[in-house]
């Protein structure tokens, strides 16, 4: 009877899935080194170019669901031990963290990842890896001018931009993330007392998204705003239109002097059930390689997780920075009450 569900279960995932055919021809190679089942919450075109590629270096083919990540996380925990699930593929390390309190993930001890990874991007038990990066910057609008002390996020709070800034919500997983880490370098009181002062000088109530800040911030709606390199990268290397709104924009990586600008991952972690576990971690690996490295470095403007690798160029444009190096996980472990001390200040 089990073998029964599962070649069901397994049936339906195939189904479920946009492509479950790898990229080999014929498919006999694949079908001798047999498959991988891939949960993503990621939705670029360029992962499926990757996919190809790894099925087309070893064989192995790749069938894949995609949802949201919170949708994922439940329905692996609800398949149990039924689950056709090999890997979990998601972005932000406080999804990664739902799935690690989920307890559908497994420990991978791999040499690989380890050389390749560096300790603040790998999960310290081994149950995710970072894949990506990207940096959670300060922009104003040049315009207006650079504003005079700004360094810091913790200069967010000062009152001197009273009426400067705009944010999205206090329920986005970004900024969910930063003030985490926030938490975990300088603690809960400060980090609420933070919180307060940033709402203090709110410009407007929190709305939009990374992009709609960036847009309010060139057409002067707002002096000053938090956003994520990548999607200020894609206006970088955008149209005429969206490279007109980036040359309105100035960049400040915050805390170059203390800890380093907060960053944050896509990252993955083999299931815990996972009925392909040696396909799985081999898929993992592929993921840090230099290849797969530039497809998630060139198709989405992140920074490569790998060490010594370079980003593209539309990225290396915001210039060098120094990193936080607070490992992900804790960034995960304040989510809880990060979202907590957001409610209490009244960023909604």
């Amino acid at each position: 009877m089990k073998r029964l569900i599962l070649a069901a279960l397994a049936l339906t995932a195939a189904a479920c899935s946009p492509s479950d055919e790898g990229a080999d021809a014929d498919g006999a190679d694949a079908a001798a080194a047999g498959e991988v089942n891939i949960y993503s919450s990621r939705h670029y075109d360029t992962d499926l170019a990757l996919y190809d590629d790894f099925t087309k270096a070893t064989g192995i083919k790749v069938n894949r669901i995609e949802a949201e990540a919170d949708a994922l996380i439940e329905r692996i925990a609800s398949e149990g031990e039924f689950s056709p699930a090999d890997i979990l593929i998601t972005v932000d390390a406080g999804r990664l963290w739902r799935a690690e309190e989920a307890g559908v993930l497994s420990p991978v001890d791999s040499a690989i990842l380890t050389e390749r990874l560096p300790a603040h991007l790998r999960h310290p038990e081994g149950l995710w890896f970072g894949l990506s990066t990207r940096a959670r910057v300060i922009i104003y609008n040049k315009e207006a001018g650079a504003p005079a002390g700004l360094e810091t996020y913790a200069d967010l709070a000062d009152p001197a931009y009273r009426g400067d800034i705009c944010m999205r919500s206090s329920s986005n997983i970004y900024n969910i993330s930063l003030l985490s880490s926030i938490i975990a370098h300088r603690g809960a009181d400060a980090a609420e007392a933070w919180t307060k002062g940033v709402v203090a000088n709110f410009a407007r109530d929190p709305q939009g998204n990374d992009t709609s800040q960036i847009e309010a911030v060139a057409a002067g709606e707002c002096r000053i705003s938090l956003v994520n390199t990548y999607y200020l990268a894609r206006f970088a290397g955008g149209d005429a239109d969206q490279q007109a709104i980036f040359d309105s924009i100035g960049v400040i990586f915050p805390d170059q002097s203390g800890t380093g600008t907060h960053v944050n991952i896509s990252g993955a972690g083999v299931v815990k059930q996972a009925p392909n576990r040696a396909n799985a971690i081999a898929f993992l690996e592929y993921l840090t390689s230099e290849s797969a490295q530039r497809y998630f470095a060139d198709g989405n403007n992140e920074y490569p997780a790998a060490t010594g690798l370079a980003a593209n160029s539309a990225v290396e444009r915001l210039g060098p920075f120094k990193s936080d190096t607070l490992n992900a996980a804790e960034i995960g472990r304040g989510q809880r009450e990060a979202v907590e001390i957001f409610d209490r200040a009244g960023w909604n």
